[in-house]
């Protein structure tokens, strides 16, 4: 039977965030929590997955945006912070990112991750898609096959009749342009990917109407992405949208809604 993999994103942004996503964990609302180990708050906050029940997925988001990175990067993050998206985006497209310095930090995020929950990823995916950039992506999937062979990746695309169905679906067609090329890639490397992709929106509006629209014309493994939080962290444009995704993903039934279109939910 198709799955729904419903993943909460940005675990160890905040401590506020973190505690959001486990709230949602605990009450059976999601199935999967990706994890920024770039952070500095990361191994404090990653104890608080000790105890969650066995079949909820923990991955690796790795980060290359925004944010101090782990390692040295001179000529990538000059003044001690990563580019933002768009620079990255037209950067990559250039093929001018200085990827011996992005490899380094990369395998230092697994390190992060690893050294707080002694294993492996289960999935490895990428803040704002970095992972599926030019460049980018062969070194995401290289040190994924080396370090964590049993995880799968995120795959960003999805069919266009899928795509046309979803909210704001130039967002989708972005990501998919982007992603094209990327699960071939990864299977030539034995790693899986999931199969089915949505949760773009604009961070406004009535999440919990939007929500059912990801849903619609799943793949065989269902990847949603999904952005809860709480409180406020200087920087961060989505506080608000965090809050409002946590309030609706508490408040639906999302095993019921999954099973009205073929979905497994939770397992």
């Amino acid at each position: 039977m198709p799955r729904l993999v419903l993943c909460a994103d940005d675990f160890a942004l905040s401590p506020a965030v973190s505690a959001a996503i486990l709230a949602l964990s605990q009450a059976g609302k999601i199935n999967a929590i990706s994890c920024m180990a770039v952070m500095p708050g990361w191994a404090g906050d990653a104890r608080m997955l000790a105890d969650l029940p066995t079949h909820i997925e923990i991955g690796l988001h790795v980060t290359l945006t925004g944010e101090a990175p782990r390692t040295a990067m001179p000529r990538f993050a000059p003044e001690g912070r990563m580019p933002d998206i768009g620079r990255l985006v037209r950067a990559a497209g250039r093929w001018t990112v200085p990827l011996d310095e992005v490899a380094t930090e990369i395998s230092a995020q697994f390190d992060a991750f690893f050294a707080v929950l002694r294993r492996p990823p289960a999935f490895v995916g990428g803040h704002q898609h970095v992972h599926v950039l030019p460049g980018i992506r062969d070194l995401v999937l290289a040190e994924t096959a080396a370090r964590a062979p049993e995880a799968w990746v995120r795959d960003c695309s999805e069919g266009v009749g899928a795509v046309l169905s979803r909210p704001f679906p130039g967002k989708a067609i972005g990501s998919a342009w982007h992603s094209r090329g990327l699960r071939a890639a990864a299977l030539a490397l034995g790693l899986r990917t999931n199969q089915g992709f949505a949760g773009h929106y604009d961070f406004r509006g009535d999440y919990a109407a939007l929500f059912p629209r990801f849903l619609r014309h799943p793949g065989p493994m269902h990847l949603v992405m999904c952005h809860p939080g709480a409180g406020e962290r200087a920087g961060d444009g989505i506080a608000a949208a965090r809050i409002e995704e946590a309030k609706a993903l508490h408040r639906l039934p999302i095993a019921d809604m999954a099973v009205a279109e073929g979905l497994a939910f939770p397992a």
